[in-house]
């Protein structure tokens, strides 16, 4: 059993930045390919970005891409999600998953464990 807890969030202006951390509480993610994910109200959850264990290879969503950077300290039990250049669109809860497999998957029902979630607003 994995649980993991968000934290990082808060309200930001549009071209701030905000880092965004995933800590395991119990478990290991050493063994976990670990996503991101968020959901804004009224839209489904969408990916954000994945890393996959071992090699550590970075996913990310076409609209994030070059702004998000995902990362993890194994040694830490934590992954990260540095968001650089904010929009107000990237406003959403964002959710920390951990899947057992090699390489995230972008589809949020193939996670096995999830966080509470993390609220990010940006503001125009």
């Amino acid at each position: 059993q994995v649980r993991l807890v968000e934290s990082g969030g808060g309200l930001v202006q549009a071209g701030g930045s905000l880092r965004l951390s995933c800590a395991a509480r119990a478990g290991t993610i050493s063994m976990l390919a670990m996503g991101w994910f968020r959901q804004a109200p009224g839209k489904e959850r969408e990916f954000v970005a994945g890393i996959s264990r071992i090699t550590m290879t970075t996913y990310y969503a076409d609209a994030v891409k070059g702004r998000f950077t995902i990362s993890r300290d194994d040694a830490k039990n934590t992954v990260y999600l540095q968001m650089n250049s904010l929009k107000p669109e990237d406003t959403a809860v964002y959710y920390c998953a951990a899947d057992l497999t090699v390489i995230p998957s972008t589809v949020s029902a193939q996670y096995d464990y999830w966080g509470q979630g993390t609220q990010v607003t940006v503001s125009s």
